[in-house]
């Protein structure tokens, strides 16, 4: 006698079907992403507003440039807890926890952030105040060109160790030394990044700081996405 097979509760296999094709369609993934760059925004601003409240009541001058960094801080640990939720955020309408991620990414990479940060903020505003005062100082023009190209290095280098210190537990001159590599290693990675931070530059300048503020989230996603051969790479080469 041939068994008959347990009857299967149709009402179960169309709510798996409907759920997977409403979670991985793509219109919700793109409804997901808008949601989790919007909530992911949200809280970058929250964990930089201290900063951000100072910067806005500064004046436009270049005498500020200390109080600038000193404002941009918080700034560090909220980019990298944004970079660390999107990265790991499905976009997937049925499990959407960017929050969740942005604090956990927050609470683990606050103390490796700010000493990858602070370093990168301090060596690019004694550039930039160099830069500012060559006439005062009596500087040939010409020594410009090569201030800018080490603070077009430093600020690369030091986004590049940002990103690696949020997404992987390593020790701090591991990642300088990571940051460093892959700017050979993988040259598509930081002029990508050089790019980006000349667009945040320009903006800043032509609008406002308001305005660079604004997109945040967005900066942290251009960040994940154009790092990916480089996280790829650190995954596959330098974790066990």
């Amino acid at each position: 006698m041939v068994g008959r097979a347990p009857p299967v509760r149709p009402g179960a296999v169309v709510s798996t079907a409907v759920r997977r094709e409403f979670g991985e369609g793509p219109l919700s993934r793109g409804a997901a992403l808008v949601y989790t760059l919007l909530v992911v925004e949200l809280l970058l601003l929250l964990c930089a507003a201290p900063g951000l409240a100072a910067l806005f009541a500064l004046e436009r001058h270049v005498s500020n440039l200390p109080l600038v960094a000193v404002c941009a801080v918080p700034l560090g640990p909220a980019l990298s807890a944004a970079v660390y939720a999107l990265h790991r955020q499905r976009l997937d309408l049925t499990d959407l926890h960017p929050w969740r991620l942005f604090w956990r990414g927050y609470r683990a990479n606050l103390a490796g952030s700010l000493l990858v940060w602070v370093p990168t903020l301090l060596w690019l505003t004694v550039i930039a105040v160099n830069l500012v005062n060559l006439p005062a100082a009596g500087v040939p023009a010409w020594w410009a060109v090569p201030l800018v190209l080490v603070g077009a290095g430093v600020a690369v280098v030091g986004v590049n160790a940002l990103v690696i210190t949020s997404l992987f537990t390593f020790r701090l001159p591991d990642v300088i030394r990571l940051a460093g590599y892959f700017v050979l290693r993988t040259p598509l990675v930081p002029v990508g990044t050089a790019l980006l931070l000349v667009a945040a530059t320009m903006l800043t300048l032509v609008a406002s700081e308001a305005a660079l503020a604004a997109l945040g989230s967005v900066l942290a996603l251009a960040l994940v996405r154009g790092g990916e051969p480089m996280i790829a790479t650190i995954r596959k080469e330098f974790v066990r």
